[in-house]
């Protein structure tokens, strides 16, 4: 008997739905192929725009890290001269 690998997205699609996970294992395409692909799409960019946010707020923490050092450096030279 063979035994092949089950892997977690399967799992899913089993807990979702048994007989959409049955007709994957038996290879049978599914009717509904354009939305699962506008559906990855739309994750895709969701995915682009999360990852964007988050470089943007690392920047604006360097950002205002950088203008402190510079605050600092500035108030010292004033103080001191």
């Amino acid at each position: 008997m063979k035994r092949s690998v089950l892997r977690a997205s399967e799992i899913g699609a089993f807990l979702y739905c048994k007989r959409a996970w049955w007709y994957q294992r038996q290879g049978l395409a599914s009717e509904n192929e354009s939305a699962m692909l506008e559906g990855t799409f739309t994750h895709q960019a969701h995915a682009r725009q999360v990852l964007t946010a988050r470089l943007l707020r690392l920047l604006g923490w360097v950002l205002l890290a950088a203008a402190l050092i510079a605050a600092a450096v500035s108030l010292t030279l004033t103080l001191l001269g």
